[in-house]
């Protein structure tokens, strides 16, 4: 019998706790369980580096809320196969963002988001990232099960009272992208290689240093993006140039642009 093995990525130590050994009591299902996005990830390389890598995750749609005190809630899980250990200090990574991580690093991993409440928004973007369903926590072990399996057979699952505002947020957010774009389309070579560094956190004078240009030439390019773009600040130059799918330069690269044509 083919076995799934499914990773549990919950902050909240007593839901995943009895979800795993839910899912421990299936006969064709191995389950681990991490109590952060780090962990996951921790968890992820080590599984690919033993070839036993995991089929799907189960990702909490509210994973590193942070605490009052802002502290990362306590969560580290000594479930079935655990993978995480107590005490130990994590950064935070969020649901979504372990979801486009697991895609980009894991490709072969399908993921799952369990959330506490519909939100057709996030759920869209859960999707986005690559997520494969979006599942209640308070939905039966029959139900979890079923859209486990599916994943692995490439479906996507959504609550059906979620489908119609997430087909909404994804048309919405098609159209938005798509105006993002003509208007990136509308820069020149340069402005677009200037927008990449803005994109990047740079500022005038490392951009100028960066392209070989001077402050003066640099703060005239960030003006025609703006323009362009028709933004009125930097910060809505890049949120605008991330919806069109505009990367960063890449910092650690040697290549740069040295008076139109690379060095």
């Amino acid at each position: 019998m083919a076995r799934i093995r499914v990773l549990v990525v919950d902050d909240h130590r007593i839901f995943a706790e009895s979800l795993a050994a839910a899912l421990a009591a299936e006969q064709d299902v191995d389950v681990s369980a991490a109590g952060s996005g780090p962990a996951a990830l921790r968890a992820l390389e080590r599984a690919a580096g033993e070839g036993r890598r995991f089929d799907v995750l189960l990702i909490d749609a509210d994973l590193g809320t942070v605490g009052p005190d802002g502290a990362q809630p306590p969560g580290q899980l000594r479930a079935p196969g655990a993978v995480d250990g107590p005490g130990q200090a994590e950064g935070v990574v969020d649901g979504i963002s372990l979801v486009a991580r697991v895609r980009t690093g894991h490709p072969g991993v399908r993921t799952v988001v369990l959330a506490e409440r519909d939100d057709p928004r996030r759920a869209a973007g859960a999707l986005q990232a690559g997520a494969g369903g979006w599942v209640a926590k308070d939905c039966s072990l029959s139900r979890l099960l079923a859209v486990i399996r599916g994943v692995l057979r490439d479906e996507t699952h959504l609550p059906p009272a979620l489908l119609t505002g997430v087909l909404r947020e994804l048309t919405a957010a098609r159209k938005h992208r798509t105006e993002s774009e003509r208007l990136v389309e509308s820069l020149t070579p340069r402005e677009r290689e200037v927008l990449r560094c803005m994109v990047a956190g740079l500022g005038r004078k490392a951009v100028a240093e960066r392209l070989y240009l001077s402050p003066h030439t640099v703060r005239t390019h960030m003006q025609n993006v703006l323009g362009k773009l028709g933004v009125h600040s930097t910060l809505a130059a890049v949120a605008l140039a991330r919806r069109a799918g505009v990367g960063p330069v890449d910092l650690a690269g040697d290549v740069v642009e040295r008076g139109g044509q690379l060095a």
